[in-house]
């Protein structure tokens, strides 16, 4: 024979959640109006123990809310992949190092004597990076670029 939990023990909000679908049901169907609605929903946003959801559903018939089964464990939310995942620490050197290669070659394209056709330095190394790495090394660098964006913005 299974036990009935007690009325102090404390909700979720997912026991909230589950009170204000049964609640908007009971309000679909004509049992209370929107105004009571307001007022009923009110209180189940600021209900702490499943006394205090009763007490809403008191005088209304199913549906009632649904509670979380207690003594389940909580599972630590999972972990999402590491941005690294999949790029090999030569390309991690390669991706931050290219575009500090395009800037100083334009640099110095510009203040010395250099012919534009050195601009085929960096463009070699990126073709050359892409044979190597394959189509993961397109884009190594530009995942880099977000995940430092991400740090600074976090």
């Amino acid at each position: 024979m299974s036990e009935v939990p007690s009325p102090r023990l404390r909700i979720s909000d997912q026991d909230r959640e589950s009170a204000l679908t049964a609640l908007g049901e009971h309000m679909s169907a004509g049992r209370i109006d929107i105004d009571e609605f307001g007022e009923r929903s009110a209180r189940i946003t600021a209900a702490k123990t499943r006394g205090d959801l009763a007490e809403v559903f008191a005088d209304l018939p199913e549906p009632h809310p649904r509670y979380d089964t207690p003594g389940t464990a909580v599972s630590e939310p999972e972990k999402p992949a590491s941005p690294w995942a999949g790029i090999s620490p030569a390309q991690r050197v390669m991706g931050a190092l290219l575009p500090i290669l395009f800037i100083a070659t334009i640099v110095l394209i510009v203040t010395t004597d250099l012919t534009w056709w050195f601009i085929l330095v960096p463009i070699g190394i990126s073709a050359v990076g892409e044979s190597i790495w394959g189509k993961g090394w397109e884009n190594s660098h530009k995942k880099l670029g977000k995940q430092r964006r991400r740090e600074l913005d976090g």
